[in-house]
Order: structure tokens, then sequence, then C-alpha cells
């Protein structure tokens, strides 16, 4: 008898083991993805890299997106798997759109002055042709199974609000330069991006791009 319980205690790890080990390589596959353009002027991403030194002299308890890393977000898509990237893909390939170019002007912040948790970069032309991508993009990514996203507005993330200390200064800043003008870009290369999150920031990577 104690020797059929070591035996069964024997394949019961095992099987758990092989369990736990099955569970985290399928975790280890998802992928956490957006759908984006990227900002490649340098120019403007220096310009925005010296509005962030200006926030940060408001000692507000900010913490800062990486210049490299500041995008244009189409569709956050969440946790896909491997498979579903090339579905996505073939999604974004029947979106029709023309190179355009994007200006980006003003700061502002979500959701609310009272209650500032996203300092972000405006965009005035070229909002109608991103929110005309959003909206080709949506139903099909919804008949994939994807949740949908309830509304789109074009913006970049420059900063996140970790907690209210020096909020006035920060909503001050952020008023002063509602016209500040960043610069124009040209929007012409819709990316699958990756986002692998680290205690020291996410990194993205180009999974697929596309241009019309």
């Amino acid at each position: 008898m104690f020797v059929w319980f070591l035996v069964f205690g024997f394949w019961l790890n095992f099987y758990v083991g092989m369990l736990y080990g099955y569970i985290e390589s399928k975790m280890s596959e998802q992928i956490r993805s957006f759908i984006a353009f990227d900002i490649q002027n340098e120019n403007l991403v220096n310009r925005i890299a010296s509005v962030q030194k200006l926030l940060m002299q408001t000692n507000a308890d900010l913490k800062l997106v990486s210049p490299k890393n500041i995008h244009i977000t189409i569709r956050f898509l969440g946790v896909i798997s491997p498979e579903m990237v090339d579905k996505v893909y073939e999604v974004m390939k029947k979106v029709k759109f023309v190179p355009f170019n994007i200006q980006l002007q003003g700061l502002g912040v979500f959701p609310t002055v009272n209650y500032p948790r996203v300092v972000w970069a405006g965009i005035t032309l070229g909002a109608a042709q991103l929110r005309n991508i959003f909206e080709q993009l949506e139903p099909m990514l919804h008949d994939l199974g994807l949740a949908p996203e309830p509304e789109f507005n074009a913006h970049l993330t420059i900063a996140r609000v970790s907690s209210g200390a020096n909020k006035q200064r920060l909503v001050d800043f952020v008023t002063r330069h509602q016209e500040y003008e960043f610069g124009n870009i040209k929007a012409n290369c819709l990316r699958l991006k990756r986002s692998q999150l680290s205690p020291v920031g996410p990194t993205y990577t180009t999974l697929k791009e596309y241009s019309p």
C-alpha cells in the first residue's frame, strides 16, 4: 500500500509538472500588441523630449514615455496569440488610405484637468484620416473576436501621472502650452507592434507593417 502511494504521488507530481509547463509555454506565446503609426521624425521627437524635460520641472509625479517609444496608437489589441498576428495583418491590408500629413499641436490631459492621469500631445491636421482608419479596422477586428473599442481619440501619450503631487503646477503648464506646435510627420506605414513590459519600461517591436 505504501509503495502504491509513492508511485501514485510520483506520477501525480509528474503530470502536474507537465501541466504547469504547458500552461507557462502557452502564456509565453501570448503577445501584447497594438496597431500604430510610428513617429519617424528626429526633429519632432527632440521637440517632444524638450517638452518632457519642462514637464518634469513642474515636480509633478510623472512617468515619461521614452521618446523612442512615442507613437500614435490606432487600436490597442490586448493580448493575442501568434496565430492571431497573421489574421490581424490580413485585416490591416484591407484598410484603404493614402499617405497623409499629421500635425502635432498642443498639450492636454486625460481624463480631466481635475484628475489628470495622462499628458498628451494633440493632433490637428490628420485627425480625420486617423479616425477613418480606426473605423475601417474596428468591425473587421471585432469579426476576429477582439473586444470592441468604444471610442478613438487621436493623440500621442508623452507622460503618465502617478499621483496628485503638484497637480496644479502640471495643469498650469499644460494650459499654457495648449497651442504649442511640435511639427509634422507623414503617415505612410501602419504597423502591428508588440509590447513587452519590464521594470524599466516597455519595449516595442514591429511584427508586421503595411504601406498602401
